[in-house]
């Protein structure tokens, strides 16, 4: 749908929700290079996936919904390569969207002055570039995908 907005309309922005994460990144194919043509800024939500990026453990939700066997194991994976990296999948998910530059900002909410902190604190972690490229060659980042 924001594919076609941006095709059609005269837009500054859009808020993208969910699509492109550690675990989604169906807008990396059309909406993210389109917005790149027509000067259109990204603002990167709901980074964590509905809750999975930031604990993949079970029950855990994916879109608002339990989280799929398939999509739980793949959080994991992504979790499991963060760690040997000693970085929390968090600080990962919230500056992945960054790496695309169509992204000029990821929008995090937080119910406390605690989420808060941590969410400032997640952005401040440095990551390694060999991070990123161990996603990609475990598959679980295609390997065309822009990182930080």
């Amino acid at each position: 749908m924001l594919t076609r907005f941006a095709r059609e309309g005269n837009f500054d922005c859009f808020l993208l929700a969910g699509r492109y994460t550690l675990l989604d990144q169906v807008a990396l194919k059309e909406l993210l290079p389109e917005c790149i043509k027509r000067g259109i800024a990204i603002m990167a939500a709901g980074v964590y996936n509905s809750g999975i990026l930031a604990d993949p453990k079970p029950g855990a939700h994916y879109n608002y919904q339990a989280a799929p066997a398939e999509i739980l194991e793949r959080a994991q994976r992504i979790r499991d390569v963060c760690a040997r990296h000693g970085v929390p999948i968090k600080a990962a998910a919230v500056q992945f969207p960054l790496g695309h530059p169509a992204v000029t900002c990821v929008v995090v909410g937080c119910r406390s002055q605690q989420q808060l902190d941590e969410s400032i604190e997640m952005f401040e972690v440095d990551i390694p570039g060999a991070l990123w490229n161990d996603l990609k060659s475990e598959r679980l980042l295609p390997p065309e995908t822009p990182t930080p």
